[in-house]
């Protein structure tokens, strides 16, 4: 199934869909089957906490709900309330030598393998969907893109093993991880607001198979600038949430970005970039300056 928030022409408001057959069906009203939210909130997203529920109501208004063309929805980002939104640095060999081989634009900051470094955060706030594009906060910088696979967690998990891993996650979805170039810690750089990417829905687990199968391309302007396959990891996403839930408990709607390839380059206002994951699908983000 793919669900997705969007919005549309002459509608206030964002809009629960379901996507089929390139058309998105407004399924608002399964936000019925949710247990009322409560303050304090509990820690999570509460439509990805409750999935199960809300797939059997959405399956059930999809008969006799409304629709349009996707190419007319305004997709915003599947995930609501992500409550850490976690980076995996260079987790593929051709990005490990990409970076090592331009330390005047990557710096010598961070250096050793992907587990020597770490795992990274980048703020919740800096998360958008493909329809409200990325604004560049620094134009005298180098804002450069990093396109991946994200991971959104569907169950709260702590510790959990390498072989159970995968059962926590609610879906996938395609994840640029934006980032200014510079001296400052990764986190930093990572967290301007809309530097964090997703969209333009959610391919829930059991629709996309073996994830670590896929396909994945960003062009800019038509030109193709990255492209790999997720077989190609360093460490593949089941050892990622494995080791992120062995430091801090995930819970639903937290998001993983699974690491970059080779290919990462600058934007600039006006540009745009086309992101495509087998399986997944397609989605066209617009950069413009942040005053615009």
């Amino acid at each position: 199934m793919k669900i997705c928030w969007y919005t549309q022409e002459q509608r206030e408001g964002a809009q629960l869909g379901a996507v089929v057959d390139g058309r998105v069906y407004d399924v608002s009203a399964a936000l019925q089957a949710l247990p009322p939210a409560r303050y304090p909130a509990l820690h999570g997203d509460l439509l990805l906490a409750n999935l199960d529920l809300i797939r059997v109501a959405i399956n059930q208004l999809l008969p006799g709900a409304a629709s349009i063309p996707a190419e007319r929805a305004r997709f915003l980002s599947p995930v609501a309330n992500p409550g850490k939104i976690i980076g995996v640095p260079v987790n593929y060999a051709d990005h490990v030598a990409e970076a090592n081989a331009d330390q005047a634009t990557f710096t010598d900051r961070y250096k050793g393998e992907v587990r020597e470094q770490g795992l990274f955060l980048k703020a919740a706030s800096s998360l958008v969907g493909p329809s409200e594009g990325v604004a560049l906060r620094f134009p005298q910088r180098l804002s450069h893109h990093e396109m991946e696979l994200g991971v959104v967690i569907g169950k709260t998990a702590a510790n959990v093993s390498v072989d159970e891993a995968l059962d926590y996650v609610a879906g996938y979805a395609i994840a640029l991880d934006m980032t200014v170039r510079g001296p400052e810690d990764r986190s930093l750089r990572k967290s301007v607001d809309s530097y964090a990417v997703l969209g333009p829905w959610l391919v829930t687990a059991d629709a996309v198979g073996d994830a670590q199968k896929l396909d994945i391309r960003l062009a800019v302007n038509g030109e193709v600038r990255q492209q790999a396959n997720t077989a190609e990891m360093i460490i593949g996403i089941a050892e990622q949430i494995a080791w992120a839930s062995s430091y801090y408990t995930l819970y639903p709607g937290d998001i993983i970005m699974s690491g970059t390839c080779a290919g990462v380059g600058q934007v600039l206002p006006g540009d745009v970039m086309q992101c495509l994951i087998d399986g997944i699908g397609a989605m066209r983000v617009d950069v413009r300056a942040a005053q615009d």
